[in-house]
């Protein structure tokens, strides 16, 4: 198979097919940890440790809107960074042990303690955690600026490692609720929640907790041996030639920058607005086990996005190349938006209902799938445009707006099915009444719409078209010469 063709590179000159492939299996080992966390360690904090959902959402928004505003710190640390391994690919060496390690021990808790030293723990082990993650994410996706300018390369790159990226997410997510499901209906003799007699659901609830807190430390500690391997291979495959020699900026300097970068804040808002567009997936592992009965039908819920979101995929290097990647963008979340309302207001009480909402998630997995590639590839745009505009490349201080994004969203994904779960007063482990239910629903579909919706409103003002990045990379290579292909030594 010809990959110089299918990845539009030239043998021997600039980026090779093997560093496309070992940056993107990196992002499959990077996201089964994150989507590990991300997706269940709010369902092991209220069902495993019996924390409070109201808790469980303040440490959920305040340790993401922390880390978040930790990732412009980490990307000017980055900026500022030099070594014989460029100013990237060292914190892919060093941080993924550490994360590993972390990610297993968010997954545990203090045996026999009492409430307030189980929230202070799983507190101070989610933050750690986070602060790790911060230092492997932000140099992971600036990673591929620095491999090549082209902006259509760049776009084919990033399609490849997003589809990395949700195989490693989608490992996570059909297996883990499966796991979860069957210690479930093995603590309740097969039975579903709404079965169990009263006056024993005390006991079934204490048995559940119990078998999903011995079952998750492992759990997570299988991910994580899996994930490490690939995220290696960014740091071993990979070469960082694209970027400046210019003194590194102070930290200051380096923030005062993002306010330069117009598309890129344009960008961040939209981010901020679209946060709980995902919501059916962040607290769909809810609306499986306590609207559906069994946290098994979360695998269900996943697998309905993939389709979509997969096609989009594909076709997003097409797709950008012929409408532009702001129109795609804006067009096909108008799109979803409108699908997420009607799957609402139809409801999922009926079997009608049920395969419609079914039917509807294929359809919304489309933007998801374009939005998973087309907002990294704006993000590596613009940092094109700022070192048009200021004459500072600056990959590390604007790709983590793009961890940032991704971090507030997670928050305020989070906090929003925690907040929901608390006002309609939720208890773990046992038949969930309707208006629970009802909630539930709401936060992962109605609010998902509204969000979905939103996310555009900036992107209709966003202007730093293909044409104007092809021009500003034309402009800076000018300023640069020789220098643009100048790579760093890769001894390891």
């Amino acid at each position: 198979m010809n990959w110089h063709k299918i990845l539009g590179t030239t043998p021997g000159e600039g980026m090779q097919p093997k560093e496309v492939f070992s940056y993107s299996i990196a992002g499959l080992g990077q996201n089964m940890i994150f989507v590990m966390v991300s997706s269940f360690l709010m369902l092991y904090y209220t069902d495993a440790v019996g924390l409070l959902p109201g808790a469980v959402a303040m440490i959920m928004l305040g340790t993401r809107l922390f880390d978040a505003f930790n990732d412009p710190i980490m990307g000017s640390i980055v900026d500022r960074t030099r070594s014989r391994w460029g100013k990237l690919r060292p914190y892919l060496l060093f941080s993924p042990l550490p994360i590993a390690i972390f990610t297993v021990i968010c997954f545990t808790t203090l045996p026999g303690a009492d409430y307030t030293a189980r929230l202070i723990y799983a507190i101070v082990t989610y933050n750690i955690w986070a602060i790790l993650y911060t230092i492997l994410d932000v140099p992971y996706w600036g990673l591929s600026t620095a491999m090549t300018s082209d902006t259509h390369k760049r776009a084919t790159m990033l399609t490849i490692a997003r589809l990395a990226c949700t195989l490693g997410g989608g490992l996570i997510t059909l297996t883990v609720p499966i796991i979860v499901g069957f210690i479930q209906s093995r603590t309740t003799g097969g039975m579903l929640l709404e079965e169990i007699p009263l006056e024993q659901q005390e006991a079934v609830r204490a048995a559940i907790g119990s078998d999903l807190r011995v079952a998750f430390p492992w759990i997570a500690a299988v991910v994580a041996a899996l994930a490490l391997p690939p995220i290696f291979a960014a740091f071993v495959g990979t070469r960082e030639r694209y970027y400046s020699d210019a003194p590194p900026l102070s930290l200051l300097d380096n923030f005062k920058l993002l306010f330069k970068n117009e598309p890129l804040m344009l960008i961040v808002l939209s981010g901020i607005l679209g946060s709980l567009k995902g919501m059916f997936l962040t607290g769909g592992i809810y609306f499986a086990k306590y609207n559906l009965g069994d946290s098994g039908y979360f695998t269900l819920i996943t697998l309905s996005v993939a389709p979509g979101g997969l096609l989009a995929s594909l076709l997003t290097p097409m797709l950008s190349r012929k409408f532009g990647k702001r129109d795609l963008f804006i067009y096909s979340h108008l799109a979803g938006a409108a699908v997420l309302l009607a799957m609402y207001f139809v409801g999922w009480r009926s079997a009608f209902g049920l395969w419609f909402n079914l039917a509807g998630l294929i359809i919304v997995g489309i933007p998801l799938g374009f939005a998973n590639i087309l907002t990294y590839a704006m993000i590596a745009d613009t940092v094109d445009y700022l070192e048009w505009k200021s004459g500072v490349r600056a990959e590390g201080i604007c790709f983590a707006m793009q961890t940032f994004i991704s971090k507030v969203g997670t928050a305020l994904s989070s906090f929003a099915i925690m907040l929901t779960l608390s006002i309609v007063g939720f208890v773990e482990n046992v038949a969930a009444p309707p208006l629970v239910q009802d909630g539930i629903y709401f936060a992962n579909v109605f609010l998902a719409a509204v969000s979905m919706l939103a996310c555009t409103i900036p992107l209709f003002f966003y202007r730093f078209t293909e044409k104007e990045q092809a021009r500003a990379v034309a402009v800076t290579a000018a300023r640069r010469g020789i220098k643009a292909e100048r790579g760093y030594d890769q001894t390891v």
